[in-house]
């Protein structure tokens, strides 16, 4: 292998290997295992240093070895060398893409011009720039074209349409995420888990003004079908976050309480309709009927009509 390929391909292959297999068996989740483990990284580098160090060790040894040749043995030797690489292509497909002539042929180009003993070449452009240039005339066409005649999309349009996806998503998101529930999105909790959370809540935060078991005090009771500011999931979790009446209602929870906890609050609320406390206070407000019907504003003081939120 070391007679057939180069050095500047052997090191890199060789490296690649020994990273691809540290990769394939050292389990690392999504994480490259060099950064999921600093230790690794630290080995791969000694490697490549292994590597190239070996390559630098044969070089010198072969230069030694060449010193000690006379003119004709060292030429047969550079002449083997070259044949045994497999890889002339590479220098071909280099030299055509340059596009100058040998050495042995720049007499054919050189021109008549003469700058204290400088003389000039008539060099073609390489190809690797014409063809490039050539390609930016037709992409420059096609752009021309596609965005200033046909009206294609811009990055403009492109960032319209990635913040419409975007918004779409959050709002699906919104659906599933239960922190993050509002009064447009809250929907009555029936799990233990959410009426248990809720119960401790109301317990900590509530039983001053509506007593433990819901029957009022301070404030209404909670028991029966009538609302001050509305009954529903939704009347309750908005009286919950913004507060009751103006000047005599309950405070607003929303600093205190997260999205969740107050929608699990209010859920445990809509749990104590139609049991029976030990020293109920007389209903207030109106019976609740439309379970649909829309939310009014909290500031509301008609007697007449259902408002959003809960006594």
């Amino acid at each position: 292998m070391q007679k057939l390929i180069p050095s500047w391909i052997r090191v890199p292959v060789v490296f690649f290997i020994i990273f691809g297999a540290v990769e394939f068996f050292i389990d690392s989740g999504e994480k490259p295992a060099f950064i999921e483990f600093p230790v690794v990284l630290l080995f791969l580098f000694l490697v490549l240093l292994i590597l190239i160090a070996i390559e630098a060790i044969v070089s010198a040894l072969e230069n030694v070895m060449l010193h000690k040749l006379d003119e004709e043995a060292k030429a047969r030797f550079l002449e083997e060398k070259e044949k045994q690489y497999q890889f002339n292509w590479i220098k071909n497909i280099y030299k055509k893409l340059l596009g100058s002539k040998p050495i042995e042929e720049e007499g054919e180009i050189i021109l008549d011009h003469n700058y204290d003993g400088i003389k000039e070449l008539d060099n073609n452009l390489p190809p690797w720039w014409l063809y490039g240039f050539y390609i930016s005339i037709i992409f420059a066409a096609v752009y021309l074209l596609k965005y200033h005649v046909f009206n294609g999309d811009t990055q403009i349009d492109e960032l319209e349409t990635e913040l419409a996806e975007a918004k779409t998503a959050i709002e699906a998101y919104k659906k599933t995420a239960k922190d993050m529930v509002d009064i447009n999105t809250v929907t009555l909790l029936t799990e233990a888990s959410d009426l248990s959370a809720g119960k401790a809540i109301f317990e900590t935060t509530c039983v001053a003004c509506h007593m433990a078991d819901g029957g009022g005090g301070i404030g209404p009771n909670l028991t029966d079908q009538n609302w001050i500011l509305g009954g529903g999931i939704k009347n309750v979790f908005r009286t919950v976050s913004e507060g009751g009446r103006s000047g005599k209602g309950m405070i607003a929870w929303k600093q205190q309480l997260k999205p969740l906890q107050m929608a699990q609050v209010a859920s445990y609320i809509l749990t104590l309709q139609g049991t029976t406390p030990a020293n109920p206070k007389a209903p207030e407000g109106d019976i609740w009927v439309d379970e649909n019907a829309p939310v009014q504003e909290t500031n509301t003081t008609q007697t007449d009509s259902l408002t959003t939120s809960v006594n």
